[in-house]
């Protein structure tokens, strides 16, 4: 771009909106990038990008203060939003030196279940008193969207005090019949491990933690529910099993044990999703899989028989729990994606077929 033409964020950011995509991404030497559906692809009408470029991007996106905190730390998560209120969830990076940066669009909306296209039972998760839900999933597939659907649920048909702790806050909730607050990262508090700490001294009823990264925020997370609140959080999964597996392995060895009774009396259940793309081209849909703890899910947790638990999902469809391969079938059977597609985004294709089958 010329000189006296500086590169302004919020028009290529107004575009990708036009164009409906979900993320905008920006590198050195290529165009900024947009995902439609799933699918990357140049924005139309801007060229590659310099480091310029990418310098003045920063400058529109962040403060003074994060730009020197991006510098130090060489990566930063942040929100934006223009002043039409479309908010983004930016994360900035480094990559061979360059700034790099991937904004996700948040919509204004927070859609519920329904809209979302997710099972209602996961509403019954928000109605009780205490314990732990897990949304687990890889990036990029709509945790955060489920998430808000059910804490907004929570806002508007119950009296609680609702406190998140997020990095950076993305979908902004309104007080209803709850008092929702939230807490921004790097913003409103200097770490999860403090901002779980004064959670549990801020009367809090229910608490959001936007995800758990490391043994401190995991060891926290569950003392928050065993003392007596319903907590939502997130881990990067692509199962149940591995879930279990994935917050015994933050615990040393020696504490393991001790982390695995914990975890059986505190779970309440874990919803694994994926996204998958549809027949319509512009369209992804949900998959899900889900867990409930049940005393039989319990005790293999307790035992450390997490290979176990897929058994125990797909013979315990009279509870409510459904295997990914059960409704990746589903989204065949309705006609909204196809078997070569269900297929690829199962570890069991077999099982797929199988249950396609079964229900013709």
């Amino acid at each position: 771009m010329p000189e006296n033409n500086p590169i302004q964020v919020d028009e290529i950011l107004r575009k990708a909106i036009q164009l409906n995509a979900s993320d905008i991404h920006f590198s050195f030497d290529t165009p900024p990038i947009s995902r439609v559906a799933g699918v990357l692809s140049p924005v139309s009408g801007f060229g590659a990008l310099n480091e310029d470029d990418l310098k003045s991007i920063v400058i529109q996106l962040l403060p003074e203060e994060k730009i020197e905190l991006l510098y130090k730390d060489r990566e930063i998560d942040c929100a934006y939003e223009l002043t039409t209120k479309e908010r983004f969830r930016v994360n900035i990076f480094f990559e061979k030196d360059k700034l790099a940066f991937a904004l996700r669009l948040i919509p204004p909306h927070i859609p519920t279940l329904d809209e979302s296209s997710i099972p209602h039972i996961y509403y019954e998760f928000c109605k009780l008193p205490a314990g732990l839900v897990i949304v687990a999933g890889p990036s990029g597939v709509g945790k955060s969207t489920t998430l808000a659907a059910m804490i907004n649920w929570i806002n508007q048909n119950r009296n609680t005090h609702i406190v998140t702790i997020e990095d950076p806050i993305e979908y902004l909730f309104k007080s209803d019949k709850s008092l929702i607050q939230q807490r921004e990262l790097h913003l409103d508090t200097k770490s999860w491990e403090k901002s779980l700490k004064s959670a549990l001294r801020e009367d809090a009823d229910v608490i959001f933690v936007g995800e758990v990264r490391d043994f401190e925020t995991l060891n926290l997370t569950l003392k928050a529910a065993e003392t007596g609140h319903l907590v939502f959080t997130t881990i990067h999964a692509f199962s149940a099993s591995q879930t279990i597996e994935r917050i015994i392995g933050m615990y040393p060895e020696n504490k393991q044990a001790q982390a695995r009774m914990q975890l059986s009396v505190v779970l309440e259940g874990i919803f694994t999703q994926t996204l998958v793309s549809g027949i319509d081209k512009s369209k992804r849909y949900p998959a899900v899989e889900i867990l409930i703890a049940t005393d039989a899910v319990k005790n293999t947790i307790r035992e450390g028989n997490s290979h176990f638990i897929d058994n125990i999902i797909n013979t315990s469809i009279e509870t409510g729990m459904q295997s990914l391969e059960r409704s990746l079938a589903d989204l065949v059977n309705q006609g909204r994606v196809t078997l070569e597609v269900a297929m690829a985004s199962s570890r069991k294709p077999d099982e797929v077929v199988r249950f396609v089958k079964r229900r013709k």
